[in-house]
């Protein structure tokens, strides 16, 4: 069975989204690091327990502790300061692809976060609907430590 263009098109979701940053591309990526990490909250502001192994290969997960957990996705490509890229399932129990970028450049004196993340599969449309508002808070918690830590050098 083939699936019509259309059908195909309702399984993918893409969402980018860019913020500046008034820090160092290099602060700002080890900002990046220990929010996607260990630094990690909910969109409500509560911790969201969270490791990643930045290497390639390395698993980010969310740590429930005693060995149990979500893996969210591999880091599939890390060049320090500018470019982080995940695959895998993210937070879904669904049979979906994923993958994740950020890119940081160098601008006006800051850093550029461009973020994109493309995924397919069977996706409940309040997760689509929830994505873009959880990425965007993502990047915000990062911009916020980045450049607290700026000051305070």
């Amino acid at each position: 069975m083939v699936l019509p263009v259309s059908a195909v098109n309702e399984m993918i979701v893409t969402i980018n989204q860019e913020i500046h940053v008034e820090a160092s591309i290099e602060t700002t990526f080890d900002a990046l690091l220990e929010q996607l990490g260990p630094k990690n909250e909910t969109h409500e502001g509560k911790p969201m327990p969270m490791r990643l192994e930045a290497r390639p290969g390395g698993r980010w997960f969310r740590d429930l502790g005693n060995d149990q957990g979500h893996l969210w996705g591999h880091v599939q490509a890390i060049r320090r300061p500018d470019l982080l890229e995940f695959s895998g399932p993210l937070f879904m129990s669904f049979p979906v692809a994923n993958n994740v970028q950020y890119r940081l450049t160098a601008d006006k004196g800051g850093t550029k976060i461009t973020f994109r993340h493309t995924g397919m599969g069977p996706i409940p449309d309040e997760y689509r609907e929830g994505m873009p508002k959880g990425w965007a808070h993502m990047l915000e918690i990062t911009r916020r430590a980045a450049e607290k830590d700026a000051r305070g050098r």
